[in-house]
């Protein structure tokens, strides 16, 4: 078995939003941790067709795993009890700020990973005779 397999990655996709579950959600046992990595596991076999769309399914998981964080904590304060304490008052403000933040970063990059596999499998324009091919975003000037 190689690296370069999109079924071993589809593997290693779902034991990282596993290990993201259980390293964001304290509360997360075992069973749950291990339900996760299945469940991500099987859905990452289905879509990836290659390993940059597991990838790009995988950052885009760790991207929603980081946005829930800070509303599983403030679920979790609120049900303990009626009025949080100061210590867990703390403890929202770290999910909301470090969740904010990673959850920025993993959308972000997903993104950029399915723009970059769109633009891959997007067929070639072609150019006519006469035209010259110019870069994306660069416009021929007239000199009139």
């Amino acid at each position: 078995m190689t690296w370069w397999n999109p079924q071993l990655n589809a593997l290693l996709g779902g034991l990282v939003l596993a290990g993201g579950i259980f390293v964001m959600w304290d509360q997360a046992g075992l069973v749950w941790t291990l339900l996760v990595a299945v469940a991500a596991t099987a859905f990452l076999l289905w879509r990836g067709r290659s390993i940059g769309t597991v990838w790009a399914w995988t950052t885009l998981g760790l991207g929603i795993e980081s946005m829930t964080w800070p509303i599983v904590t403030m679920v979790r304060i609120r049900v303990e009890g009626i009025q949080p304490t100061e210590e867990q008052m703390g403890t929202i403000l770290n999910a909301v700020l470090f969740g904010l933040f990673t959850s920025v970063f993993w959308v972000t990059f997903a993104l950029g990973l399915f723009k970059r596999l769109r633009a891959q499998h997007a067929p070639p324009v072609p150019v006519q005779q006469g035209q010259q091919a110019t870069p994306r975003g660069k416009k021929k000037r007239s000199r009139n």
